[in-house]
């Protein structure tokens, strides 16, 4: 158990390839142009891709996401994307080839989100990134089972060239020649050694010859030559440019609680234990505060997976005691004596141990999934021993036998239905082990833990349970009288209670049985009842769980500043920071959280709430709050939501779909307009809240327009002018040196007064082929357009992400058809939507459930089938199962919970639960009827004489269940839609089951007895 790895859910997030590619200067539609579209071309159709992604942003990055099946391996994955990328490198521009395109594998399950901050104002968030960089990040990166590890944003520190273009004009200089000259005078070399030994002139001493090696100080740079001149003067760098030792990118400014701070995301490697890996970085950061942080530095953790995974288990664990706790009360109950309690009992740590050593040779890990398997296995494997105790005991009872001889003729009567029920319940979670993608993991993992612990439970209750009963247990029912005492006179009155009860289920029985139109009618009622609820019940996929935490994504104006993005960011800051149920809030200007992408418009928070237990307040609560009081702040479109409930799949709750343009017209304006009406129109339904798109075209650019006859005119080329903006504006990496034992590159870039305006940009000069400096101005216009900040596309068609959440009262399912019928009335010809994220597996995991639970029901039918020898006495069992799902379904509407994955598992056990029932009834009453009985009589005999071990296996599975269904805290909406809907099901299965099976089995057993009679009158006439 210990060995198992801990996670919050099995690994079920399909893997992914990220291919990233960085063109210096180039705004969005040039990176999808010159980057995205042949990459795309070269990827696309990869071994096991699902669908590809791709965001490309004004800064000049592109990132392409490429998704595959389930159960692929990561690593070939990354090795056949890096091969299909290596294909096309050379038709990408020179600058992307020269910065690297990184192939790589994606780990989507962040675990931790930590703030590294000082409360002294001389270290700035400069000095607090590198020395994050430096001595905290390479630590993190080393502990095993970190896949991931990366400080927010680019603040490295850079030799930043500012280059004064006015000064560089008067000494007519092109940025070329000072690249040149940088790069002739900034080097590492490797001169060799004097003096090495040789046959020709012997030598009695040598010596390593060494160079200066790359510059690293400013002052240094400053003394760069960049011409000598005739009369002996020199031009150096320091005349034409300002040094800095700067930061390499300025677009980002991380927060901690309003302080400046190195952010950075951890992620966790595949296969490995979340738990340890937490604890072990924790017990690192703890290590270095200690031995490296300067005085008034700290860390903080801002996200961290483990407080929600820690108060899940903790919760199911719990569950799990109080779980086994009531059950050992309801046998108690039951069985009245301690010895016969205490052999059901041990059933339950046999079965649980038993299960972890097949989880892990399976390979399944300790998560929610397995722990619920595992609480409702409490309920479970007690059944079978309780069915052999409560066999002996009738045995001690009516014939008086001492243990032994009645636990061997108890045995030979019921081994075959224990094999019945063993098989039935675990046979029913076979199916499920074929369902595909990552519900079917989702499945798997449940099931077959569920199934191991049935299993074992079965040759336990056939082997060991046998044993006990005849060590253990004594006669006591040849004692005509009861002892005093409380216990005593309670279970006298308890005796006294189930004895009336039966007495009126006999002649409930003994009336409806032999009454075949009743029978009809009631299943007749239970099938139309149960289609009558399921209409009316809300469907879902994963609920979403409180997990202490609220995403924020803010939009500011088009062609906002990161500096106006930071105001906006503070602002929401400083009312969280007010709010009673908030613990820390952690800040990132200048990133997109539904893309993650960067973008100086953009923003995102975290809103770590305080511990469950400290605060009255849900998520649901807080956010409505936060909404109420950030709104006065008008700057901006600011968006509170829930992280995904698993890790992985999008970045927010709710939906996710991808709106396609495959008109083929190119028109982003036009793709736009049609986003904007179809969020309009989503929006105006009832079922959707909060739909939201980061597509958007309207920020401000100015197009150049080059007049070549001109340029030519003056000696400019196209690309002499190109260059040089790119360098004065967009920046340009000119080298690379080393200090503090990392390694950093040396930016040039104009001054910022020399480009803070659209029209400056004119004012800049370039070098023509003569010699001469030519103004801009002269061959050159600008023109205002409106262009993207970000462009995404999706399977190599551009494409808008539209997000959004469920109205109060509406469930997911909901919103998918609210979403296809808005698609069908609003969207123009030309354009459609693609599902993603968690809203893609929900779509193609329905008709996937339906048909699981039809096989499933098969499955169960064909194994009874063979077991009875008969096609008809199989039916009871299944047409008794309506009575459950009815009341699994009236459960989930009257609590208001929807009909989510939970909720279907808990109905496929119901299968096997509800089978049971049927089957202890079935199996006696066939063996009574061989006996000589009339069928009804063996229908009444079975019915009443297993009433009580069906009430005790029944009642002590449900009282199992109650801490799910009274669950609060972290996981409460899981945990209570899977025990609600398995309590709802044996409570209305058993109570009608019992009820209807009997005569179920008079009208099916009468019917093929009427068949064997028919067939041997005609035998005997032939």
């Amino acid at each position: 158990m210990f060995e198992l790895p801990v996670t919050q859910f099995p690994d079920i997030v399909p893997p992914s390839v990220t291919v990233t590619a960085k063109y210096t200067g180039a705004n969005a539609e040039v990176c999808a142009k010159a980057v995205a579209t042949p990459l795309e071309r070269a990827i696309n159709g990869v071994p096991g891709m699902t669908y590809m992604s791709s965001v490309t942003s004004n800064n000049g990055t592109t990132l392409i996401t490429v998704f595959f099946n389930v159960g692929t391996d990561p690593d070939l994955a990354a090795v056949n994307v890096q091969n299909r990328v290596q294909t096309v490198i050379d038709e990408l521009p020179e600058e992307v080839i020269k910065a690297g395109v990184m192939t790589e594998k994606e780990v989507n399950s962040m675990l931790l989100y930590l703030n590294i901050l000082s409360d002294d104002s001389t270290m700035d968030e400069q000095f607090v990134y590198n020395f994050t960089d430096i001595n905290i990040l390479a630590e993190l990166k080393r502990i095993d089972g970190v896949g991931f590890a990366e400080i927010m944003g680019n603040r490295d520190y850079s030799m930043r060239v500012w280059l004064k273009p006015h000064r560089m004009a008067i000494y007519e200089v092109s940025p070329d020649e000072i690249v040149e000259a940088i790069r002739n005078q900034n080097v590492e070399a490797a001169p060799g050694q004097s003096g090495l030994s040789s046959a020709r002139d012997p030598q009695m001493l040598q010596y390593v010859l060494r160079y200066t090696g790359k510059l690293f100080e400013p002052a240094q740079y400053e003394n760069i030559v960049i011409r000598a001149n005739p009369d002996g003067s020199m031009l150096k760098l320091k005349d034409v440019a300002e040094i800095e030792f700067g930061s390499l990118d300025y677009s980002m400014v991380s927060k901690a609680d309003g302080k400046p701070s190195a952010s950075i995301m951890l992620k966790q490697r595949p296969g490995s234990n979340a738990s340890d890996v937490i604890a072990n970085v924790k017990s690192k950061m703890a290590e270095l505060q200690q031995t490296s942080f300067p005085p008034g530095m700290r860390y903080t953790i801002a996200y961290d997976v483990s407080r929600f995974l820690d108060a899940s288990i903790s919760e199911v664990l719990r569950t799990l005691f109080e779980a086994f706790l009531l059950v050992f009360i309801i046998v108690y109950i039951f069985l009245q004596d301690f010895r016969s309690t205490l052999i059901p009992a041990l059933a339950v740590p046999v079965s649980l141990v038993g299960t972890f050593f097949f989880m892990q040779i399976f390979g399944f890990s300790i998560n929610l999934l397995t722990l619920f398997a595992l609480v409702l296995a409490i309920g479970i494997v007690v059944d079978n021993a309780i069915v052999v105790v409560e066999a002996v005991h009738v045995k001690m009872s009516q014939k008086l036998l001492p243990a032994k001889e009645a636990t061997l003729e108890a045995m030979n009567e019921i081994s075959g239905a224990i094999i019945a029920i063993t098989l039935v319940m675990s046979a029913v979670f076979i199916p499920v082990t074929l369902m595909t993608g990552p519900v079917g993991v989702f499945y798997k993992q449940f099931s077959i833990t569920l199934a191991i612990a049935i299993i074992i439970s079965g040759v336990n209750a056939l082997t060991l349970t046998p044993a006990l009963c005849a060590l253990m247990l004594k006669n006591t029912h040849a004692h005509g009288h009861v002892k005093g005492g409380f216990i005593n006179r309670f279970f006298a009155g308890f005796n006294r209670w189930y004895e009336a009860l039966e007495g009126k289920y006999k002649q409930l029985v003994d009336l409806i049985a032999s009454r075949q139109l009743v029978t009809l009618l009631m299943l007749l009622f239970f099938f139309v009842a149960t289609w009558g609820v399921n209409t009316l019940l809300p469907t879902g996929f994963i609920p979403t769980e409180d997990q202490g935490i609220i995403y924020v994504n803010v939009t500011t104006p088009v062609g906002a500043t990161v500096e106006r993005t930071e105001v906006v960011l503070d602002k929401i800051q400083a009312v969280a920071a007010g709010l009673e149920a908030v613990e820390s809030v952690s800040t990132l200007a200048g990133y997109s959280l539904i893309t993650e992408s960067a973008g100086a418009s953009y923003g995102m928070g975290m809103i770590n709430l305080t511990s469950w237990d400290k605060r009255s307040k849900s998520v649901n609560d807080v956010i409505l709050e936060m909404k109420e009081k950030t709104g006065l702040i008008s700057d901006a479109n600011i968006e509170f939501f829930s992280p995904p409930t698993v890790p992985g799949f999008g970045n927010s709750s709710g939906f996710e779909l991808r709106l396609q343009d495959r008109s083929g017209s190119g028109s982003l304006t036009y793709t736009a307009q049609v986003t904007d009406d179809f969020i309009k129109a989503l929006n105006e339904t009832p079922e959707i809240q909060n739909s939201y798109t980061n597509f958007d075209v309207s920020f401000p650019q100015y197009l150049i327009h080059v007049d070549q006859d001109m340029a030519a005119k003056q000696g400019v080329t196209v690309a002499q002018a190109m260059s040089t903006l790119q360098t004065f504006v967009g920046s340009y990496y000119a080298s690379n040196f080393i200090r503090f034992g990392q390694m950093y590159k040396v930016m040039l870039q104009a001054l910022p007064a020399f480009r803070a305006k659209p029209e400056d940009i004119l004012n800049l000069h370039v070098k023509n082929q003569r010699g001469e400096m030519v103004a801009l101005k002269s061959f050159a216009r600008l023109e205002r357009v409106y262009g993207p900040e970000q462009l995404t596309r999706y399977n190599m068609f551009t494409s808008a992400l539209v997000t959004g959440e469920p109205a109060p009262g509406y469930s997911s399912g909901d919103v998918i058809q609210a979403i296809i019928r808005v698609a069908q009335e609003k969207l123009p010809k030309g354009f459609t939507y693609d599902w993603s994220g968690m809203t893609r597996e929900e779509i193609l995991s329905g008709n996937q459930t339906i048909f699981i639970f039809m096989v499933c029901l098969i499955f169960v039918y064909l194994l009874l089938a063979a077991q009875y020898e008969s096609f008809l006495l199989p039916l009871p069992v299944i047409l008794s199962l309506p009575t459950g799902i009815f009341g699994a379904f009236l459960g989930l509407k009257l609590a208001g919970l929807e009909n989510n994955i939970y909720a279907q598992v808990a109905l496929i056990m119901l299968i096997g639960l509800l089978g049971k029932n049927a089957i202890l009834i079935i199996e006696f009453a066939i063996q009574r009827n061989k006996e000589g009985l009339s069928v009804l009589e063996a229908a009444k005999e079975g019915a009443v004489s297993r009433l009580r071990p069906i009430l005790m296996t029944s009642f002590a599975f449900i009282a199992g269940l109650i801490p799910l269904c009274l669950a609060s805290g972290a996981g409460a909406i899981g945990n209570q839609s899977i025990g609600i809907s398995a309590v709802g099901g044996m409570i209305a299965g058993t109570i009608f089951g019992v009820i209807l099976i009997p005569g179920l089995f008079v009208l099916l057993a009468s019917a093929g007895e009427k068949r064997k009679n028919r067939r041997k009158v005609y035998e005997e006439v032939v």
